[in-house]
């Protein structure tokens, strides 16, 4: 097995991870979560939820971070604690619904950015899917030059995004500026099962907000001082996540109001034109696309690297763990993985469409991947004591987390008709991945 110099410092990992998360979503997503609550309690109270199951994951993959401080260690995890069938068919479903995801994030950077060059036209879809892919095409690019050089654009285009954020939300500083409205419809007696099934169909959108710091233990291998690194990282990423969601979220229903909310596309320009004018709402509209970059960027760093680690496990051709003698880039891997978010930009026709797929998906391998811990902490009790970290709580935390993510997918599946049937299509993916596996080993068998 080849080794990896270790190129990333604290700084370095901490953007990757709030990278990670904060992509398109939280400037497309609120509009979903309002539009399936019916107050701004349970709004807000979806939000802090999100936010309080983020740092129990977070937490939880801190101790499996530094207890298998290893690249593609996302991969490594289930192949370490589950039979290599489950391992397989888990990690191929988790590269899809990542892509899909990219795909998905990109289309919506797309939508911005067609709305500043072609404002007053009502069919901007072909226009958008070429934005899109031509995102993914220039950031593969950008990771073929090497690790340090596509971690450095990270880190510029992160800068980006927090500033952005940060405009987005000084609205709330001027005190001459009145606060929209909030006005909702009253709902006569609502029940306990009401209340809770808004609430989980809103997480479902919240979830794929919060998404995506699991994949920073895919960097394990890569880190200066993994065992100390990899928790600080998470600890400040989170954090900064978390104050950031409900800032700007309590921004978005003060500006632009909760009921406007619940139709409103393109929120964060509505929100700019709200207040400094259309002109504004055209310059944020750029910034929001190079925004998206930066998610684009990160995925594409992080994916070839768990394709790399199957691939050490005979589960993948040998093609996709080697690298290339100059720049040390997964050049096979990283390959594969853009043409196939390239090629669900054809098949996804918008954000909504892929939600819900995407974060069933995601649901299996959130639960079954948090749930190493338990596997980990049984079998590297050596370390113990050794500088490692090892959370709080336990197992409190990883219990709260996986609960939280059964109910997101139990939520999906009782929500099948406006979803496009999205859990039927995620189990049969599963079904068929595992099928897979089982036909390869035959075949291998009989070739040997």
């Amino acid at each position: 097995m080849q080794t990896t110099s270790k190129k990333l410092n604290l700084f370095d990992f901490t953007m990757i991870m709030v990278s990670l998360v904060i992509g398109m979503g939280i400037f497309r997503t609120p509009a979903n979560v309002a539009a399936a609550v019916p107050s701004p309690a349970i709004f807000y109270g979806a939000w802090i939820a999100g936010g309080l199951v983020a740092l129990c994951g977070a937490l939880t993959y801190a101790e499996i971070g530094s207890r298998f401080p290893v690249t593609g260690g996302y991969y490594k995890t289930f192949s370490y604690a589950y039979h290599p069938s489950i391992a397989f068919a888990v990690n191929c479903i988790i590269l899809i619904s990542n892509a899909a995801s990219l795909a998905g994030v990109a289309l919506i950077g797309a939508e911005y950015i067609t709305k500043v060059i072609l404002p007053n036209s009502a069919d901007t879809q072909n226009l958008q899917i070429i934005i899109a892919i031509s995102a993914i095409i220039i950031f593969y690019g950008v990771n073929l030059l090497g690790l340090k050089m596509s971690a450095r654009t990270q880190n510029i285009l992160m800068l980006i995004k927090i500033l952005m954020i940060l405009l987005l939300i000084t609205p709330l500083f001027f005190s001459s500026y009145p606060a929209a409205i909030i006005s909702t419809p009253q709902i006569v007696n609502p029940t306990f099962t009401e209340y809770l099934k808004a609430f989980g169909i809103g997480l479902i959108a919240v979830s794929f907000t919060y998404g995506g710091y699991q994949q920073t233990i895919n960097f394990g291998g890569e880190v200066t001082n993994p065992t100390k690194n990899i928790p600080r990282g998470i600890f400040i990423g989170i954090f900064i996540i978390i104050t950031i969601y409900l800032t700007i979220n309590y921004a978005y229903v003060q500006v632009i109001g909760f009921e406007n909310l619940k139709e409103a596309k393109n929120i964060a320009a509505i929100m700019a034109n709200h207040v400094f004018g259309d002109a504004a709402g055209k310059i944020l509209s750029v910034f929001l696309f190079l925004s998206v970059l930066a998610y684009v960027n990160v995925l594409l760093m992080s994916n070839p690297r768990v394709m790399q680690a199957m691939s050490e496990d005979k589960i993948l051709p040998e093609v996709f763990r080697k690298r290339n003698i100059k720049t040390d880039v997964l050049f096979t891997s990283l390959s594969v993985f853009a043409s196939l978010c390239a090629l669900i930009v054809f098949w996804a026709e918008s954000f909504d469409k892929i939600l819900s797929f995407t974060i069933f998906l995601d649901c299996f391998g959130m639960v079954l991947s948090a749930a190493t811990i338990f596997v980990l902490r049984k079998r590297t009790k050596h370390l113990d004591n050794t500088g490692i970290y090892k959370m709080k709580l336990y197992p409190l935390l990883p219990l709260i987390f996986i609960a939280a993510y059964t109910f997101v997918a139990i939520s999906i599946v009782f929500d099948y008709k406006k979803n496009d049937y999205a859990a039927l299509t995620g189990l049969i993916v599963m079904i068929v991945f595992i099928a897979i596996y089982f036909i390869a080993k035959i075949f291998t068998k009989k070739l040997d």
